[in-house]
């Protein structure tokens, strides 16, 4: 009973940490498919998306997000398709989510469109208790075993009204609430319902530069709202540079170079402001996206979100 009870304290202080329930990004404008399922398909090209996250360099145990993705509108008709793989390290856990999604988008104006989506997920959540360490050795319960491959299902939707310039979206990645551990007393990392609203818009400052704000919040319920702001600027449709702020969590620093027509990397680098900082050197987060343009006409710049 007292390894259930350090393994309690344990786990809910990672988990209350890592408050965000579903993986957290600094650049989730340039990966909006992972919260909405509307936005497959909505850059008219065939999009591959690779991004690695390690946060809280320093910190035993802190969470390392490494996820990957494809979507794609579905020939000339109004649909979008994506599949998207997620593993989240976190101490004793590892998850591996992959999700299906699937969009549809109807022309509001002559301008915007507006694509609502559904989200099919599967979640498969270990626990290995031998990566414990604890300080004071406590005789291990017969009845505390390692959780292997534990499979939850989950659907979800959203809706993405966008243009060339803006977009503004509503979703909810997962409806169902599920427990990834229960034994009757102890029940750890509960899944719970993560509602997102995301906002960005372009401006043109003159012919060489954009900038881009950019929103994103997000409420569960029972804890504080969480919200993430960001500015962009992009040079000569080439290199893009900003900042961002996780209110009351983290300060960000963005890089980005657009290659080619078809691919882009970026860097980013998260500072805590909060007490936490003490304890780690940061958040780095990298990634890739190649796209295959099928109808170049229709693609003159390259897109910035």
């Amino acid at each position: 009973m007292r390894t259930k009870i350090f393994l309690f304290i344990l786990l809910s202080t990672v988990f209350a940490t890592y408050a965000q329930q579903d993986a957290q990004f600094t650049q989730y404008m340039y990966n909006t498919i992972n919260i909405n399922p509307a936005y497959a398909g909505s850059r008219g090209a065939l999009s591959i998306f690779a991004l690695h996250r390690t946060q809280w360099v320093g910190l035993d145990g802190a969470p390392v997000t490494n996820t990957a993705s494809i979507n794609t509108p579905l020939n000339d008709s109004n649909l979008g398709l994506g599949v998207t793989f997620i593993n989240d390290k976190i101490g004793p856990t590892n998850e591996n989510t992959v999700s299906a999604d699937l969009s549809y988008s109807i022309q509001t104006s002559p301008n915007y469109k507006l694509s609502v989506g559904v989200k099919g997920t599967l979640n498969i959540f270990n626990l290995d208790i031998t990566k414990l360490n604890p300080e004071v050795s406590f005789p291990l319960d017969p009845s505390m075993q390692n959780i292997n491959n534990v499979v939850t299902p989950n659907i979800g939707s959203g809706i993405y009204l966008h243009s060339d310039k803006a977009y503004f979206g509503l979703s909810v990645p997962n409806f169902i609430e599920s427990t990834r551990y229960d034994d009757n007393e102890v029940k750890i990392s509960k899944e719970k319902i993560n509602y997102y609203f995301i906002a960005g818009y372009v401006f043109d400052l003159n012919t060489e530069i954009k900038f881009k704000p950019a929103l994103l919040s997000k409420l569960i319920i029972g804890t504080p709202l969480q919200v993430d702001v960001s500015g962009n600027f992009m040079f000569s449709e080439k290199l893009t540079v900003g900042l961002a702020y996780r209110w009351s969590a983290a300060l960000s620093a963005m890089i980005g170079f657009q290659v080619s027509d078809g691919m882009y990397i970026g860097y980013g680098y998260d500072r805590e402001t909060t007490k936490l900082r003490n304890y780690n050197s940061g958040s780095h987060e990298i990634f890739l996206r190649y796209e295959i343009f099928k109808n170049n006409d229709k693609i003159i710049t390259p897109r910035f979100f």
